[in-house]
């Protein structure tokens, strides 16, 4: 047997408690779970002369307030040999897992909320002992990789012929030609934005004996058909690890990563009665799409429709690849680690978007919600809503403020060689045109992107066309870093790859 060691762990993250889930304007507490979010960590140590590296996946929308600094520390107590800055931390992005920032005692209607620095580490011990898991269980073994497709992705930022800011204008960002999540049944709908990325990159890990032990897969989408949810749920990945069990084997390892998919959702949006017919027929869960409202019966046909079919199509290519994949089982493979701090130039916001916030806020005075207008639950989603919309109008001005002395934005990203494979990170909710630059230039056979990792907070990072049409995803509230910054990613990832490559 070569060199190359691998080893997995696991631990739920899920919790009965009412914790808030982050995800949309409005406030959202957990009543419960629908099914169990998870975090699974996979090491792989390359032996004398090589890195150990370890990627860690968590159910949840972004990683965020200290928790990749608290694993790191917990692990470092734990197993003060294993090197802990090479542990790379991904959230799935789903939007129906568990938040933990900071929280409130109660809900604006009442309702208790079990705190979110708990919440917080509760997940960074289990995140801990996972990635322990994965050390500690350390074998001989090969791994094998492959690409294959699956319609999972599809462009979210819908254009029209006009500039639809001459219809109504919007406090939550400033629309132009573009809409996230638009309307397509309207006359001046043209198309989308951009295209979408059907590609699924995926890597199996082995044991001495040539049983499949884990994948990793690889999909450039974020898993939010159950943005709605109150209930906890892994979204589609729960359904993918159903159907990888019951194909490869119960004790068979699943590492979920999300690819950069800024301007890509799991959401059809005009084909929606087709897709009413399909799901009808397939899963025999009918649904009605004008009636498929927040919290209705024919909205959970439509979601847990989409998850099946999703999920499906990913264990399909999924088992292509593996058909191929494992004719050639590397058992010999160079892994090196690179972890580095790039400064990115920030996306700087204008005098004219200074006082268009100030707008915002004069405006909004006279539209703060009455609790007497509604009930409980609606005052809490309004309520939450109109603080969430005003708290982006008065952060976008104290950037303002503040970034003539902070022109850059500092931003860690993981590169890491695994043989003839590459993997590099990117905190953002990266546009898929900068995955395309960096894939397209890579020195290596295939490179695995992954978003939201190797840092805390994401915020969307924009292509130069998504800038010039505006619109919730390429905006001043959304953006930190603009298209410059974004080039200045792939080229710096890009030297990082040749350097590993050299090595």
């Amino acid at each position: 047997m070569g060199n190359l060691k691998i080893g997995w762990g696991r631990r739920e993250i899920s919790t009965s408690e009412p914790v808030l889930i982050p995800g949309q304007f409005y406030m959202r507490v957990s009543d419960g779970i629908h099914d169990k979010l998870f975090t699974t960590a996979l090491c792989l140590d390359g032996g004398e002369g090589q890195d150990a590296v370890i990627f860690c996946t968590l159910d949840m929308v972004v990683i965020r307030n200290g928790i990749t600094q608290m694993v790191r520390k917990k692990v470092a107590a734990m197993r003060p040999e294993l090197p802990v800055e090479n542990i790379i931390l991904g959230a799935t992005h789903t939007h129906a897992g568990g938040g933990a920032m900071d929280t409130p005692e109660k809900t604006p209607d009442g309702r208790e909320i079990y705190p979110g620095a708990k919440y917080r580490e509760f997940v960074a011990e289990q995140c801990a002992q996972a990635i322990v898991e994965a050390w500690d269980s350390r074998e001989a073994g090969g791994m094998a990789y492959g690409y294959g497709y699956a319609v999972v992705g599809h462009s979210r930022r819908t254009m029209y012929l006009h500039d639809v800011s001459q219809r109504k204008k919007s406090t939550g960002a400033p629309n132009g030609h573009v809409v996230m999540y638009g309307k397509t049944n309207d006359e001046w709908f043209s198309g989308y934005e951009a295209g979408a990325d059907h590609f699924l990159n995926a890597m199996f890990t082995f044991d001495e004996n040539k049983q499949v032990t884990g994948i990793v897969i690889n999909v450039p989408c974020p898993s939010q058909l159950s943005e709605h949810f109150t209930k906890l749920s892994a979204d589609f990945w729960n359904e993918v690890r159903e159907m990888v069990a019951e194909e490869f084997g119960e004790n068979v390892y699943v590492l979920a990563q999300c690819a950069p998919a800024g301007d890509l959702s799991p959401r059809i949006l005009h084909y929606s009665k087709a897709q009413a017919r399909r799901f009808a027929l397939k899963y025999g869960r009918p649904y009605e799409p004008k009636l498929a409202k927040v919290g209705s019966v024919d909205m959970y046909n439509k979601v847990m429709g989409e998850r099946y079919d999703i999920a499906e199509r990913i264990l399909e290519a999924v088992e292509d690849i593996y058909e191929w994949a494992r004719k050639d089982i590397q058992t010999e493979v160079p892994i090196c680690h690179r972890y580095e701090t790039m400064e990115l130039s920030r996306r700087m916001i204008s005098e004219e978007e200074k006082i268009w916030c100030e707008q915002n806020i004069e405006e909004m005075k006279d539209q703060i919600p009455d609790p007497a207008d509604s009930t409980p639950e609606e005052y809490r989603k309004a309520i939450t809503t109109y603080n969430s919309v005003k708290s982006r109008n008065e952060r976008a001005i104290a950037r303002f403020h503040e970034q003539d002395q902070n022109p850059t934005y500092p931003t860690r990203v993981h590169t890491v060689r695994v043989g003839d494979i590459a993997f590099c990170t990117t905190q953002f909710e990266l546009y898929m045109d900068f995955m395309h630059r960096v894939q397209a230039r890579s020195p290596f056979i295939q490179t695995f992107v992954i978003q939201l990792a190797g840092n805390e907070n994401g915020s969307y990072l924009p292509t130069e066309r998504a800038k010039n049409n505006k619109g919730y995803g390429a905006s001043l509230f959304c953006n930190q870093v603009g298209p410059e910054g974004g080039q200045e990613w792939v080229e710096g990832v890009l030297k990082h790859l040749q350097e590993l490559k050299e090595n």
